[in-house]
């Protein structure tokens, strides 16, 4: 038997699973990034709007992304039209620029089921929901700490969130994101296997609002 007839009985025996459709997923997560950590890994050697001095950015905005159970939808074919400048540039107050609006989008809003203007404002919703531990925003100097403690203060803060739906992940030496799971009408959830990942650093940095 030819090795292309073996592949094609071996695809044919495989469990087929719609993948990468529109509107087809399991839950989201909301990925809030700290602000200051990612501009000094990454956003001051690109001159992002987000790490200008004046712009005082916290918890931002980073994504929500549809999921599933396990792994998750990428740059799904979308029969919506690409969100316009005015609708990226409405998110800059939360995401900390247009251009993540956009990438966000592009990447993981397509993925959503929804058109441009349903996703940003089902975002909005999603990160309005989280109460962002204020503690954070008082620093007047970088600290080292475990995620743990950023973990903690998520968890006081918002009655209902359980360990289990939210994870703190870090990069190179940093407090990375806080990772909130919620089901598809946003309500707080158990997060999948492979998203349930904390930082196992003993200390990470993290740096104050500039």
């Amino acid at each position: 038997m030819s090795r292309f007839l073996l592949a094609l009985l071996a695809t044919l025996a495989s469990p087929l699973r719609a993948q990468d459709l529109a509107g087809d997923f399991d839950y989201y997560v909301m990925s809030l990034s700290w602000s200051p950590n990612w501009c000094a890994l990454t956003g001051d050697d690109r001159g992002s709007p987000q790490c200008d001095a004046a712009a005082n950015f916290g918890w931002v905005l980073h994504g929500l992304w549809p999921q599933y159970e396990s792994g998750w939808p990428e740059r799904c074919q979308s029969d919506f039209r690409q969100p316009t400048d005015a609708q990226t540039a409405a998110m800059a107050d939360i995401m900390g620029s247009p251009g993540l609006a956009w990438h966000e989008w592009d990447a993981h809003g397509v993925c959503s089921g929804l058109s441009a203007a349903h996703y940003f404002a089902f975002a909005r919703l999603a990160y309005g929901k989280i109460i962002r531990p204020a503690v954070f925003e008082r620093l007047d100097q970088a600290v080292n700490l475990p995620a743990s403690v950023v973990e903690d203060a998520f968890l006081a803060d918002n009655p209902g969130l359980r360990r289990e739906q939210i994870t703190i992940t870090c990069d190179t030496g940093y407090i990375q994101e806080a990772r909130i799971c919620l089901t598809r009408d946003l309500q707080f959830r158990r997060c999948g296997a492979d998203t349930i990942r904390d930082c196992r650093l003993t200390n990470a940095q993290f740096d104050p609002v500039r």
